[in-house]
């Protein structure tokens, strides 16, 4: 898989949000309406803010799983995972609020075995029903050790448009980048039983960078 992001600024899904803005930006200084020039230059820094996609490092580990998301950890959990693990496992959720980096990112390496769309609610995405009911987009990766680890793109209430980039059979690489969803959601995080969890609820995490978990 082709890292299609690296070195670009914005994601380019939001350029048309950032353009939009600034046009009317630029038309309305031009025309002197100060307070309409001022309203659409706030809203182009807070696009240009919200589709902002910086550079990572990735923690280097055979066996490291690292945030798909930036965000806060709001569940660390221990669940049977019914439709594409079916087996019990870790459920990391990291919830994205609207100031929050909004790319997302492979959190281990292997191949893409499954990527899978669902359609479905826009709870808000912090409720634990919203794991199941709400639109999302499932990644399954295998690592090379036979891994299966889990990635899961859950639209919420404001979030309403789930971007991925991969397919099936794609090589994954720990920390690149691989979608994105607009205006606040959540990413759910699978790991098999047995993982070596380093992230704590409450926490903090960076996508790209923050250690999730050592797999056995």
């Amino acid at each position: 898989m082709a890292d299609r992001a690296v070195g670009v600024p914005f994601a380019k899904e939001g350029i048309p949000f950032i353009a939009v803005p600034a046009g009317v930006t630029l038309l309305t200084g031009w025309l002197g309406w100060p307070i309409v020039a001022g309203v659409g230059a706030i809203a182009t820094l807070f696009a240009a803010w919200f589709f902002r996609n910086p550079a990572r490092v990735a923690p280097q580990g055979p066996k490291l799983v690292i945030a798909p998301g930036d965000g806060k950890v709001i569940a660390v959990e221990e669940e049977f995972e019914p439709r594409y693990l079916k087996e019990r496992s870790f459920r990391i959720t990291i919830f994205l609020n609207v100031f929050d980096v909004h790319i997302n990112r492979m959190p281990c390496d292997g191949v893409i075995e499954d990527v899978q769309y669902q359609p479905g609610l826009f709870l808000v995405a912090s409720r634990p029903e919203a794991t199941l009911r709400n639109e999302q987009n499932a990644v399954m990766i295998k690592t090379h050790e036979g891994m299966k680890v889990l990635c899961v793109q859950v639209a919420g209430l404001i979030a309403r448009r789930i971007v991925c980039w991969v397919s099936p059979r794609d090589r994954a690489i720990r920390g690149e980048r691989y979608g994105l969803i607009r205006f606040g959601s959540r990413m759910d995080t699978f790991l098999p039983m047995g993982t070596k969890l380093r992230v704590a609820l409450g926490e903090r995490v960076k996508g790209g960078e923050t250690i999730l978990g050592e797999l056995p």
